[in-house]
């Protein structure tokens, strides 16, 4: 974060000007310092590296890729990068979007929503102000992990957070909050609140290796977040 700044500075990248407008207002009222970029070439004429603290980046921009303006980010400076996506867009292609952004949403979407994950990952990068309070008796334990449904983290024993994707964290607390049953795949699609039915069986399975490697001290031989097969997945708090 800029050192003269009070508030982070959110770039946000969209060609769409009552979009940009919107999303700015949204920012400015959220406690967030906001500039807008009509496309990827008015984002670089933010300068190198750009002044900023996070992109805010459409997925289709008019004639460009914010795919490729987010690659571009990613591949030379460490600034955190939130992409929005339209419902028609490739899923799979989407989730796969940790190799150049943070987190993603589909629009319509709910700004409350937009606000906390540009938090969480702002948060992640160390930026502290934008943090909110998290009230207690908000946390779900399991093992040596907590989840504080508050502010969206997971933490270790030492209260480290183990950093989480979006929909990683929607599944994981979908998981926490129904435990010891059976859970269909079609279940956690609905849960996840995507056009995803062409990818379910690749999605979920991405997801669920993924949180097993981050929650379980075995992921080939999980503990919490177990297989049913042919039947979908159980969750338990307190393995037996």
């Amino acid at each position: 974060m800029q050192a003269d700044r009070a508030q982070p500075l959110i770039a946000i990248v969209d060609d769409d000007p009552n979009v940009r407008e919107t999303l700015s207002a949204l920012m400015q009222e959220s406690g967030f310092d906001a500039v807008s970029c009509a496309g990827i070439a008015a984002f670089h004429a933010l300068g190198d590296p750009p002044p900023v603290d996070l992109a805010l980046i459409d997925l289709r921009l008019r004639g460009e890729s914010g795919l490729t303006l987010a690659i571009h980010i990613r591949e030379r400076y460490q600034l955190p990068i939130v992409m929005l996506t339209g419902i028609g867009d490739e899923i799979d292609k989407i989730i796969g979007l940790e190799t150049g952004a943070d987190d993603y949403m589909i629009k319509p979407f709910n700004p409350r929503e937009l606000v906390a994950r540009i938090r969480a990952v702002l948060r992640r990068y160390g930026h502290g102000t934008a943090r909110p309070s998290a009230a207690p008796g908000q946390e779900i334990g399991f093992g040596d992990l907590r989840l504080d449904v508050q502010s969206r983290r997971l933490l270790d024993k030492d209260g480290e957070e183990i950093p989480l994707t979006n929909a990683e964290y929607r599944l994981l607390e979908y998981f926490a909050r129904n435990p010891n049953r059976v859970i269909p795949r079609p279940e956690l699609l609905e849960e996840l609140g995507s056009d995803m039915q062409r990818y379910v069986d690749r999605t979920i399975d991405v997801l669920i290796l993924r949180l097993r490697r981050k929650i379980e001290a075995v992921p080939s031989k999980p503990v919490h977040l177990q297989t049913r097969r042919a039947q979908g997945y159980l969750f338990q708090l307190s393995p037996g």
